[in-house]
């Protein structure tokens, strides 16, 4: 039976790439694992990725800095919207001093009857700071951040809606969620698979907002990926979710860390079925302790790495 294991990764279209660095790794303490570009297209563009202590799937934040292109995106409806990142519940008020210190706006918000952080990245993306005593996941301890209170990697992913009965629907029959966890005034929790953490999806109603981007854009989610775990259940899911209609879905992508199929929920959402796959995974081209120390390329731009570094923005890891 086709089955969803929980969370692998976020990726995002943000703005600048130094601002970018700066954030998830001095301010948040993120650990940098790799350093690479965008596969897809001819516009070489950085592809940066965030994690934990070990790299484990569902806890990476990945990254595309498009303003050096001049691609900006707009926030809205029917669209990802929320970063939601795991920290232990003890460490609100260590969290709250140390985003104020780095001149970060950041309230305190109710969600659940649980208290909860909300800021923003650079590019205006939103952040959510949740805690989950019981997260077993390894922060990393960067830049000052105790270990004790490091980030231990994605909570899930708020998405915003105009209808979310179809997305429900969506989550329920095609990605095989534990139904609904929690429901309060225009908000709703799901669970997608069988993890203690890192898979929870959030749909609030907004019929506020005009419809948000979907594309390539600063300032914008570009999708949120699933793990399926391996490549012939990625085939089932697959399957499964054009069986049921939604046709909307991508060939096989060989992403050298991990192997991805990508879908657009009926929220507008692009959702990625992803794999890391037998030969992949961060340590392919570098080693544990070397990950993200050196700019990697995909074959077919290695032939053009001079050309491509002297043109992406420069950054100070």
């Amino acid at each position: 039976m086709a089955y969803v294991e929980g969370s692998h990764h976020v990726t995002l279209s943000v703005a600048g790439a130094q601002e970018d660095v700066d954030f998830h790794v001095k301010v948040l303490g993120m650990r940098m694992i790799k350093r690479t570009v965008l596969f897809d297209g001819a516009l070489p563009i950085y592809h940066l990725y965030y994690s934990n202590a070990h790299g484990d799937p569902s806890s990476v934040v990945t990254t595309f800095p498009w303003a050096q292109a001049g691609f900006h995106g707009k926030r809205g409806t029917n669209q990802a919207r929320e970063v939601l990142l795991s920290v232990p519940h003890e460490s609100m008020n260590y969290w709250h001093q140390r985003l104020t210190e780095h001149g970060i706006d950041v309230d305190n918000i109710d969600v659940f009857d649980q208290r909860r952080l909300a800021f923003r990245h650079p590019s205006g993306i939103e952040y959510v700071l949740v805690g989950n005593t019981a997260d077993e996941r390894v922060g990393h301890a960067g830049y000052g951040v105790p270990q004790e209170h490091a980030i231990r990697g994605l909570h899930g992913v708020g998405v915003h809606v105009t209808t979310p009965d179809r997305m429900v629907e969506f989550a329920d029959e095609s990605f095989h969620s534990q139904g609904r966890l929690l429901e309060e005034g225009d908000k709703a929790a799901l669970q997608i698979g069988n993890q203690k953490y890192g898979n929870h999806l959030e749909i609030t109603v907004n019929r506020t907002d005009e419809q948000g981007t979907w594309g390539y854009g600063a300032g914008t989610f570009h999708h949120f990926a699933w793990n399926v775990d391996t490549l012939t259940n990625q085939d089932d899911v697959k399957f499964a979710i054009e069986g049921r209609g939604y046709t909307d879905i991508s060939e096989l992508k060989d992403r050298k860390y991990f192997k991805s199929v990508y879908v657009r929920t009926p929220s507008g959402a692009l959702f990625e079925l992803a794999v890391t796959h037998e030969g992949g995974g961060w340590t392919c081209d570098e080693s544990p302790r070397e990950l993200g120390t050196r700019f990697q390329l995909p074959e077919q731009f290695e032939h053009r790495r001079e050309e491509i570094f002297e043109r992406l923005e420069k950054i100070d890891i």
